[in-house]
């Protein structure tokens, strides 16, 4: 079996998300090792993955010229007497008092890797982003036209030769291949001639998006409806328009669709989609660690508003509560230093937190502004207990319902926390719920789609 899916079947992604790569791992965990294809390239892919925009550009990897790891922000070539600073967030560029581009990272953030440069004109409006991959190449560069609006994204080799050039005004697509120049109407027409060239045009398709993949299942020809749509996206008021074309038998190819997130998936059935074509199916997590029922919690946060927390550390003082930050932390914060139960990790380092989340068995999503490290994701993998208040959850894929709490209920919160740790029992029930509600599956349930085959 596992010879006849790699050579039949291929994951088509849309981009290579969290949620893509919970996917692909999915596979592998159950003995799957299917070929993987991406068709929105950051840079960052890792080698085993084809990219479609990258499949004709060259080695990166080795190549003469090309640094070989991602470009620190300080790295970024700009002009003589022009200066660059950065924080954990971006990099920004001036030319004495004159904002003149920003450098975004890719994750984690707190490493000042970077991704892509914004450059900008005498009016502040981006004129070009210039796109650096992990090899710390200049790969691609977008130009906008003077209100700011995508015009064109070239593609470059190693060389820096120009090798595809793609049109978002008219969406063609023009491939330079060696002497040879192909013209592209639309990005499914260069999606398919990638396929085709990377010899997968016969295979089934296991798409996560209704765009491009989509579109691209529908052109290929086939005698069975053998492709599978993986939901993966809340659902609104109604059925997604593509989706109910595949709902009502009219996709050429696709006639099943396994749907990722639980709340999706009641909604979906609630809209009347028959349940004999839509299942729902998780992902099979490595989870790094089982929980050890230490009274120790971690959170992570940038700021200093940290909800009701003076009040959880007063009311739990048989729990040890560790905040984490990957900056400097204000006096407001460093104030918690006051109580015995609390320790505090300004500008933690990467080494330190991964020991947190492996020591620590609570995590309290509780912090304002932006989640950092995706904290509640590795939370999840590190089976950690999580609770979270709704106003200022961050990740609710991976927090059971009944372990979110309104800000006004953090007695309640409290309550609970204080049952985890005292009553035998309560935790692992706990933590059952938190799995169940991020759709955690075993491995025989994705060996299951292949059963007949």
């Amino acid at each position: 079996m596992d010879g006849f899916t790699q050579q039949m079947i291929m994951l088509l992604l849309d981009d290579y998300s969290l949620d893509s790569q919970n996917l692909r791992e999915s596979f592998r965990q159950a003995g799957f090792h299917l070929p993987v294809v991406v068709i929105e390239d950051d840079g960052f892919l890792p080698d085993d993955v084809i990219s479609v925009y990258g499949y004709f550009l060259g080695e990166f990897k080795g190549a003469p010229g090309i640094p070989g790891k991602p470009r620190y922000f300080n790295q970024i070539t700009v002009p003589e007497y022009w200066e660059i600073s950065g924080t954990n967030s971006m990099g920004r560029i001036h030319d004495l008092y004159r904002e003149r581009g920003r450098i975004f990272y890719t994750q984690p953030a707190n490493k000042r890797l970077g991704k892509v440069v914004d450059w900008y004109n005498e009016n502040h409006v981006v004129r070009s982003s210039d796109h650096y991959n992990r090899y710390g190449a200049l790969y691609a560069r977008t130009t906008f036209n003077a209100k700011g609006q995508k015009v064109n994204k070239s593609y470059f080799s190693p060389e820096g030769k120009e090798v595809i050039v793609e049109n978002f005004v008219t969406g063609d697509i023009i491939l330079n291949r060696g002497s040879q120049v192909v013209f592209f109407h639309t990005k499914t027409e260069f999606v398919l001639y990638v396929l085709k060239a990377a010899g997968l045009e016969g295979h089934r398709i296991f798409f996560n998006s209704l765009s491009t993949p989509f579109f691209a299942s529908q052109r290929l020809s086939s005698q069975k409806k053998e492709d599978i749509l993986f939901w993966q996206e809340p659902v609104g008021q109604e059925i997604p328009g593509n989706m109910q074309m595949i709902l009502r038998g009219q996709a050429s190819r696709t006639a099943r669709i396994m749907v990722q997130k639980r709340q999706a998936y009641h909604r979906l059935l609630e809209l009347g989609a028959p349940a004999k074509m839509v299942q729902g199916l998780g992902f099979i997590y490595s989870f790094k660690r089982e929980n050890g029922r230490r009274p120790s919690a971690l959170i992570c946060t940038n700021s200093d508003q940290v909800e009701h927390c003076h009040k959880i550390v007063k009311a739990l003082p048989q729990m040890h509560v560790h905040i984490a930050a990957l900056t400097e932390m204000s006096s407001k914060l460093m104030s918690m230093n006051a109580y015995e139960n609390v320790s505090l990790y300004p500008g933690v380092k990467r080494g330190l937190l991964e020991e947190l989340f492996a020591e620590c068995d609570y995590y309290l999503d509780i912090n304002r502004e932006s989640e950092i490290v995706s904290a509640v994701y590795q939370a999840f993998l590190n089976n950690q207990l999580i609770f979270a208040f709704q106003e200022t959850m961050h990740n609710q894929n991976y927090v059971a319902d009944k372990r979110r709490y309104p800000l006004k209920d953090v007695d309640r919160m409290i309550a609970d926390i204080r049952r985890a740790m005292e009553e035998t029992g309560t935790m692992e029930e706990m933590l059952k719920e938190q799995r169940k509600a991020a759709f955690a599956e075993p491995a025989e349930k994705y060996g299951q789609l292949f059963q007949g085959l």
